[in-house]
């Protein structure tokens, strides 16, 4: 398993993955019009992808990645700089065929080493508490899990490990 940043090369097979095996609202901000994979909706998550390819550095300080799992494409991860210059927000999905396999799991971990890399000092995420998934993938890297008092939002609080990866990366943040 490793991550890559996404280039153009893998953008269509990840918008070919997204379209066949999730929801628009899974792996994307919000679009306006009919609900679906529609024409401008492909067209945004592409824009959306492309304007992070300058990495944690560029002007939007982010970087998207795709996920591979033996050698085919299944999902995205991100990491953003948030408010501070050393605390970075990960995201990541996977379409739901490859959901349960420990992928995300793997991938958080590769997050977490790459957030290092950067030099940040913490981790953060944010799930609702009804995403069993995504909550275990968090415990399993250690996150201190915090639920809110009003909502089914859960924030999520890592350390970037300065490990080896447990898999080969090729990400460049």
């Amino acid at each position: 398993m490793e991550v890559q940043q996404v280039r153009e090369e893998s953008l269509e097979e990840l918008l070919a993955v997204a379209v066949e095996d999730a929801a628009p609202e899974e792996v994307m901000p919000p679009v306006t019009g009919p609900p679906g994979w529609t024409t401008e909706r492909q067209e945004c998550f592409r824009s959306w992808h492309r304007a992070r390819r300058p990495g944690l550095s560029g002007p939007l300080r982010e970087s998207t990645f795709v996920i591979t799992h033996n050698g085919k494409i299944v999902g995205s991860a991100r990491l953003a700089f948030r408010d501070s210059h050393d605390v970075l927000e990960a995201g990541v999905w996977l379409g739901r065929s490859h959901r349960g396999l420990g992928v995300g799991t793997a991938t958080l971990r590769l997050l977490l080493h790459e957030a290092a890399r950067a030099g940040a000092r913490a981790v953060v995420a944010d799930t609702k508490s009804h995403n069993t998934a995504a909550l275990g993938a968090l415990r399993r890297n250690g996150a201190t899990l915090v639920a809110s008092q009003d909502t089914v939002a859960i924030h999520a609080e890592l350390m970037p490990k300065e490990i080896q990866p447990p898999s080969p990366s090729t990400a460049n943040p």
